[in-house]
C-alpha cells in the first residue's frame, strides 16, 4: 500500500518549534519544501495540511499537542477514507542516538504520547514510522525536561542530516519501495574518515 498521508508528530507554537519533541514537524516542514506545497491551518482537520495532489499525498502538522495528536490525524484520514497502513507517522525517539533513523512498520509506542494517541484514535499500531533519533537523557525523570529543550548545536546537525538522508529516500516511499527506503534510511551514517597527518 502507498503512503497517502505524512504525519509530523510535535506541539503547536513558537516556544516548542526548536525541541527535540518537534523532529517530526521538521521532517514535515521540509517535504513540504521538497513537494513545493504550503500548510495552511485547517480548523476542521485540528492541524496544518499540505496537499500534493500531483503526488496523491497529505501532509499534516497536528495542532492539538502531542498527547492529542490522534485526534487531527483521525479526523483527517476518516474523511479523505485513508487506511493505517497507508499512513507515515514522523516522530522522535529517545531509543536512538542524534544521526540515526529508523523506519519501520507497527511496533511498540515506546512510552511516545504521540504514538499512544494515534494508536487509541485509529485502533490499531500498524502503520509506518519514521523515528528520528534525539538521544537520551540517561535519566528517565529528565526525559519530559529533555524533549522539551532544543537539542544543542552538534546534535541538532546530525538531526538535521538525519532528516535529509530520510527526505532523500522519499522518492522510494513514495513508490511504496519500502525495502529500498529502508535500506536508506536505516542504514548507519558513514563516520567521515580521520586527515592522515
Amino acid at each position: 500500500m502507498a503512503i497517502k498521508l505524512v504525519i509530523g508528530l510535535g506541539n503547536p507554537g513558537a516556544e516548542y518549534a526548536e525541541t527535540r519533541h518537534n523532529a517530526g514537524f521538521w521532517f514535515c516542514e521540509r517535504l513540504a519544501d521538497e513537494l513545493k506545497v504550503s500548510f495552511g491551518k485547517e480548523a476542521r482537520y485540528h492541524g496544518w495540511v499540505a496537499s500534493a495532489r500531483d503526488a496523491g499525498i497529505w501532509l499534516l502538522m497536528p495542532a492539538t499537542y502531542m498527547n492529542d495528536s490522534g485526534r487531527a490525524v483521525q479526523a483527517l484520514a476518516h474523511f479523505y477514507r485513508i487506511e493505517p497502513a497507508e499512513m507515515l507517522v514522523v516522530h522522535d525517539e529517545l531509543d536512538l542516538p542524534p544521526g540515526r533513523a529508523q523506519l519501520r512498520f507497527g511496533g511498540g509506542l515506546g512510552g511516545h504520547n504521540g504514538l499512544k494517541s494515534l494508536t487509541a484514535h485509529l485502533g490499531t499500531q500498524d502503520y509506518w514510522r519514521l523515528r528520528v533519533g534525539i538521544g537520551h537523557p540517561g535519566d528517565r525523570n529528565e526525559v519530559v525536561n529533555y524533549v522539551l529543550k532544543p537539542p544543542r548545536k552538534e546534535e541538532r546537525e546530525e538531526i538535521d542530516a538525519t532528516l535529509d538522508r530520510a527526505l532523500s529516500a522519499w522518492p522510494q516511499l513514495a513508490k511504496a519501495d519500502f525495502n529500498a527506503a529502508m535500506q536508506k534510511i536505516n542504514a548507519k551514517p558513514a563516520t567521515p574518515k580521520k586527515e592522515e597527518p
